[in-house]
């Protein structure tokens, strides 16, 4: 009778519930499904922002073509060679009416940058990045409709592009925070130099699309790319998830540990086929305390976030000026035609995805993302040099450089504004706050950004001296780049934890007794932080953003 009181007998009644996959159970998707969508829904939307800044450099001929190649006025104006022009463009000061374009969309993009983090930390990532998207459709449009409302102002271009640029901000902080958020700093380098070829994605599908209507009309070069991000932003708008440990407050550990390690070590599975991870998560607790987001202060305070962003500042430099000028170079000095030169100037973004991926492959074998940057920018140096040289003889020639030189400028780049962004937001100083992720993006892009403002205005300025004189500003700028990161050579290139804390490092400058006594150091090491701490003891300046180096 007893044996019966199971409906299956004793046997059942003593045997532990069988797991269920959670392909016959309504339980969420796992965690390797949400990372994978944050990997999609990110690179389709940053691609897209790439997509629709590209259409202005493209549009640029149009606006100011050679009209003198298209036959007789048939207005019967006195003025032969730019009456196709689009006014205010048609005068002779247009390459300047260019450039105030173009540093009217990179100066705001610079200033709200550092701003962009901060609301990003304060609001979810998920609003942040759909409401920045459609509103950088609806300013690309507008931009575009100037044909359809045959508009002639040259105030109302640049308000637009402003007002593009600042919105624009709102693209890299957030991405960057997504994917970081979802992944661990074990595998960041690899995936996100594979990620981060959406921004040489984004610029040849710009140029392609951008292309196609750019000599029939020229609105649509603006209005079919806004459309394309403002589609994309609410697909993220729908379909993006945000890592839960950030909303949680938890340490990002459960998020990022491999799931066979979970289900070995962590427990048993319960009937629905989750971890004990999982249950925890979803299992009444008590509720955390919520963590504050992290102030600009305090985000320049982490290890290595002033001299990443200064490095970037002069590698961004760079990467911009190739990209504005890049195709003016190949006519001017190649001699090539106007076709071949766009064609060419595409390598360089071809070569700028190889090297993203390369640079992250390599730091994330030797676990050193200063190192490599170092490298990288130590070999780019010379080979900018060799192209202005020797670049120009064949097309093969010219092949090879673009792409040698675009994955030596853009790799550290590309390292730099991805992994070790992600790195420095989740620095362990944070004691677990993922909250500070999108203010360290800001502010290292931001800096960044500055270059790339600088970068296309120093050579308009420089071009009419001759093209050696812009290639020397562009290996000056490198080599800046490298000394930076030669001070940054043994921070990131060892584990976080053996570099010590700051009190430690702050008593070097006094004496290596101390640091001896705690084991920290087993003997004294001339590093160029020290060197600056001896040679000037009395500067706070250099005491707070140099220490940390001194282990």
């Amino acid at each position: 009778k007893e044996k019966s009181q199971h409906p299956k007998g004793s046997y059942w009644a003593l045997r532990p519930p069988i797991p269920v996959p959670q392909t016959l159970t309504s339980s969420p998707p796992s965690s390797h499904s949400y990372r994978g969508l944050t990997l999609v829904l990110t690179f389709l939307s940053y691609t897209s922002y790439h997509l629709s800044r590209k259409p202005i450099s493209i549009v640029k001929s149009q606006l100011h073509p050679n009209c003198s190649a298209l036959g007789p006025n048939p207005h019967n104006d006195s003025n032969s060679t730019t009456w196709c022009s689009w006014a205010p463009f048609d005068k002779d000061n247009y390459k300047e009416l260019f450039g105030a374009l173009d540093n009217a969309f990179l100066v705001a993009y610079a200033i709200g940058m550092f701003i962009s983090g901060i609301f990003g930390e304060r609001l979810p990532l998920r609003y942040y990045l759909s409401g920045g998207m459609v509103l950088s459709g609806l300013f690309t449009s507008l931009f575009g409709l100037g044909y359809f409302w045959n508009i002639h102002v040259l105030w109302y271009f640049i308000i637009v592009q402003v007002c593009n640029g600042l919105v624009q901000t709102t693209g890299w902080p957030a991405v960057v925070a997504c994917v970081g958020n979802w992944f661990g700093k074990g595998k960041r380098g690899l995936i996100m130099g594979i990620w981060n070829s959406h921004t040489s994605v984004g610029n040849i599908l710009g140029s392609l699309i951008a292309g196609a209507w750019v000599s029939s009309a020229w609105g649509f070069s603006f209005v079919v790319p806004g459309i394309i991000i403002t589609a994309v932003g609410i697909i993220c708008f729908f379909f993006l998830v945000e890592c839960e440990c950030c909303d949680l407050g938890h340490s990002r550990q459960p998020v990022e540990k491999d799931p066979e390690a979970v289900t070995s070590n962590e427990g048993p599975l319960s009937l629905s086929g989750q971890s004990s991870v999982d249950q925890h998560s979803n299992s009444p607790k008590e509720p955390a305390e919520q963590p504050e987001a992290i102030s600009f202060l305090g985000a320049l305070r982490i290890p290595g976030v002033v001299e990443f962003s200064l490095c970037l500042l002069f590698a961004k430099l760079v990467s911009y000026t190739f990209l504005y000028w890049l195709p003016l170079y190949i006519v001017n000095v190649a001699h090539f035609g106007a076709k071949e030169a766009g064609d060419l100037s595409t390598l360089f973004d071809v070569g700028g995805i190889l090297g993203g991926i390369f640079a992250g492959l390599i730091s994330d074998y030797t676990g050193g993302r200063a190192t490599t940057c170092c490298v990288m920018l130590v070999v780019a140096a010379p080979m900018l040099f060799l192209y202005n040289h020797v670049g120009q003889n064949g097309i093969g020639t010219s092949i090879a450089m673009l792409i040698i030189c675009g994955a030596l400028v853009n790799g550290p780049y590309a390292l730099i504004t991805t992994a070790v962004s992600a790195d420095l937001g989740t620095h362990e100083s944070l004691k677990g706050n993922a909250k500070a992720l999108s203010t360290v993006t800001a502010i290292i892009d931001g800096t960044g950004s500055v270059g790339a403002a600088l970068g296309p205005l120093l050579a308009g300025l420089i071009s009419p001296t001759g093209w050696n004189n812009v290639f020397y500003m562009l290996i000056a700028a490198d080599v800046l780049a490298c000394l930076v990161g030669l001070s940054l050579a043994g921070l990131l290139s060892l584990p976080w934890a053996v570099t010590g804390s700051l009190l430690a490092a702050c008593s070097l400058v006094e004496g290596t007794a101390d640091i001896q006594a705690q084991g920290k150091l087993q003997s004294p090491v001339l590093t160029p932080s020290l060197f600056f701490h001896l040679a000037f003891p009395n500067n706070l300046l250099l005491h707070s953003f140099s220490s940390y180096d001194l282990c």
